[in-house]
């Protein structure tokens, strides 16, 4: 399976951001989809899951309530919406599909939240 980020960029602290991860190469709707991040000189962390089956949706707490994670599978294409962003979210945010023996990761979009 394939995964491409897409979205990231340069926003000022409350503002908003949409990432796109765009699948390829497998079932997306019944994959498990995760959202990650890694901040420089710290280790990677898990930001937010939305399963295959229902929808079900978990989020770390340190974005709860500001992020929102979604699907379209017409499109295989898996979202994170990003509000009220602080300067503590700046990372390179990816993409993680797991589904049977796939483990799978994209490559990466660089999200900065700075004045």
């Amino acid at each position: 399976g394939q995964l491409v980020e897409s979205g990231g960029g340069l926003v000022h602290p409350g503002g908003s951001l949409r990432l796109s991860c765009a699948a390829s190469g497998f079932t997306f709707s019944t994959s498990i989809m995760r959202w990650y991040r890694q901040a420089p000189g710290k280790e990677r962390e898990w930001v937010a899951t939305i399963l295959g089956a229902d929808g079900t949706t978990s989020y770390a707490v340190s974005v709860k309530g500001r992020f929102t994670i979604s699907r379209d599978n017409a499109k295989s294409t898996l979202y994170l919406q990003m509000d009220s962003l602080k300067p503590e979210d700046t990372a390179v945010y990816s993409c993680r599909a797991l589904a049977g023996n796939l483990d799978s990761w994209g490559q990466g979009t660089q999200v900065t939240v700075s004045s």
